[in-house]
């Protein structure tokens, strides 16, 4: 039978319509937190003829205009701050499409906040004050893995700061040895540590896995059975995104039917990436995110960009909180590879400032033996007068690769091709992912 924890039943159980009245004060403080504190909302409140008296009620949202990626990157690095920056007690950064990062600051209350969202998901996926949590997630200025490993604590339950630095094989002794019960990682990185398990003839048999816990990057249903049965343990989603919040925004419960959304904290909505309009209840669209809690970094109506849809049916673990549905697309073309969000055009970026490369490429996402690869294969400009010169492109090779690993810290493969080789299979291609055919 599964066992289902509620961590805070008086707020992940409220009522729906004392529910509504929560979030409306919550977001009417927040608005008029922003206008006064942050010159992008008011210039782009008054330019919109926003009245924030009138917004009385969830419905007149629509009236409020929307906050974007490039919004984001424009304020680099403090403009988007609601707070003075002697409130601000940590700060975190998100790499930018193609300019600047992303900063997020947040206040102690923030935190605490945080600290409960992602504690109340650890919870509902079942991670209980007994569990010995290996963190297996990249320590650095996004936010991801500081907000699973706060929320641990929070718990009561042991964390192992693993890392992603950590080599395989190591990550695997003490995932052995220090009898971890739960891993937190990305799919993409479970899956390099399910093949080393079978490289060093570990039996999962041998740990005490029982639970995995993956974000990050989509969990699509094929992946998930995949690391369920290498690692013997039940794999569930947690939905995260640097913008917002890192973890702690929704994730599954032990029902697995759908990514319960924090909505005291957090407003929702799913809208057509092309009208900009609601969708019908039901319905796929861009999800929306508007935050009711967060001081220091408060976002009304964040194009997130990714695809979902609201489940407004009831979960059988008695939560009331809205559901959504796995995220499996995107409305732009961010890609996804071992835990990281690429841009092509980042890589575009890169290829321009080399001299004797033409913006011509194409990146083609792979796996083998159940890990992810990427291939980057680029254009050579006249410059160069013939692919027999190996010295040069042995040079520009370790360039790219270079500058590529130092942007995102990920492994890629970089191969050189004649122009014709990209033209010939298809025009304006950027991204070929085959991993989905697998």
């Amino acid at each position: 039978m599964k066992q289902t924890i509620i961590y805070n039943p008086k707020c992940e159980r409220i009522a729906r319509d004392e529910l509504a009245q929560l979030q409306i004060e919550k977001l009417q403080s927040t608005l008029n937190r922003v206008y006064r504190n942050v010159d992008f909302y008011r210039t782009t409140f008054d330019a919109h003829r926003v009245n924030l008296e009138t917004v009385k009620d969830l419905s007149r949202m629509m009236e409020l205009p929307f906050t974007t990626r490039q919004d984001l990157q424009k304020s680099y690095p403090y403009d988007m701050f609601a707070m003075p920056l002697r409130d601000i007690i940590r700060i975190h950064s998100a790499t930018g499409t193609t300019g600047a990062p992303i900063v997020a600051g947040y206040t102690r209350n923030d935190l605490r906040n945080w600290t409960e969202c992602t504690a109340r998901l650890l919870a509902s996926a079942g991670v209980c004050e007994h569990d010995v949590v290996q963190i297996a997630l990249n320590y650095s200025l996004y936010p991801g893995t500081f907000g699973f490993h706060q929320g641990v604590e929070h718990l009561g339950a042991s964390v192992i700061p693993a890392s992603l630095t950590t080599s395989v094989e190591k990550q695997i002794v003490i995932m052995r040895d220090f009898k971890s019960t739960v891993l937190i990682s990305t799919p993409s990185h479970a899956v390099t540590l399910a093949a080393g398990l079978e490289n060093l003839r570990v039996h999962p048999e041998r740990l005490q896995l029982r639970l995995g816990i993956f974000g990050g990057e989509p969990l699509d249903e094929c992946r998930r059975q995949q690391l369920q049965e290498r690692f013997h343990l039940t794999a569930t989603a947690m939905y995260s995104i640097n913008e917002i919040l890192g973890p702690g925004v929704a994730g599954e419960c032990v029902e697995h039917s759908g990514l319960h959304i924090n909505e005291d904290h957090f407003l929702v909505e799913i809208i057509d990436p092309v009208t900009l309009r609601a969708v019908k209840a039901g319905e796929e669209g861009e999800l929306v995110l508007t935050t009711l809690t967060h001081e220091g970094f408060p976002l009304i109506r964040y194009r997130t960009g990714d695809r979902t849809r609201i489940l407004p049916e009831p979960c059988r673990c008695g939560r009331t909180f809205l559901r959504m549905a796995n995220v499996t697309a995107r409305t732009d073309d961010l890609i996804f590879f071992q835990g990281m969000g690429i841009f092509p055009s980042q890589i575009e970026k890169i290829l321009y400032e080399v001299d004797i490369t033409r913006p011509d490429y194409r990146i083609v996402l792979d796996q083998e033996a159940g890990q992810d690869t990427m291939e980057l294969r680029v254009s050579i400009s006249d410059k160069v007068q013939s692919l027999d010169q190996l010295k040069i492109l042995e040079n520009l090779r370790k360039q790219i690769t270079q500058r590529i690993t130092a942007v995102f810290d990920v492994a890629i493969r970089v191969s050189f091709v004649e122009p014709q080789t990209l033209q010939e299979s298809g025009t304006g291609i950027r991204v070929c992912d085959l991993r989905r055919s697998r």
